[in-house]
């Protein structure tokens, strides 16, 4: 039996994005369209009677684009990226949810992250828990 050839990488294709890392990253993808559509429409429409969580709707949409995309690139300076995003993202959850949770005056409209991302069934709250533990699974490819 021949030995069996395997495919050499893709240029700019990250090992990360491989086996399960294509489920982290299409989760991201998923979550930055459905954060970018949700900030968009609530800046659109009322702007105004909720800035600060309009704002931090966007500024969750950017967060996910941003691992979305640093996740599926190869190089070193794609993975500290992705430790960044992800690192911010599970930062912005923990403090969003926190002050959605406990806070006496809630925000008036709801965000990604509010009650811990309790809107979206809490994956805005473990998928960067996952997204940390694979980055940090994959270390190793730092060293291309």
């Amino acid at each position: 039996m021949a030995p069996q050839r395997t495919k050499p990488p893709t240029p700019g294709k990250s090992a990360r994005s491989s086996g399960p890392g294509r489920l982290i990253v299409a989760v991201y993808a998923v979550f930055a369209i459905a954060a970018t559509a949700r900030a968009g429409f609530q800046i659109a429409v009322g702007f105004s009677h909720a800035p600060v969580a309009y704002s931090l709707s966007a500024f969750a949409a950017v967060v996910y684009i941003l691992a979305a995309v640093s996740l599926a690139r190869a190089g070193t300076r794609w993975f500290w990226t992705s430790v960044a995003a992800v690192g911010v993202e599970l930062a912005g959850v923990l403090a969003v949810g926190a002050y959605s949770v406990f806070r006496s005056v809630p925000l008036p409209d709801a965000t990604v992250w509010s009650g811990f991302g309790q809107g979206y069934g809490y994956v805005p709250l473990v998928l960067p828990l996952v997204g940390l533990w694979w980055l940090y699974h994959n270390r190793a490819e730092r060293k291309h």
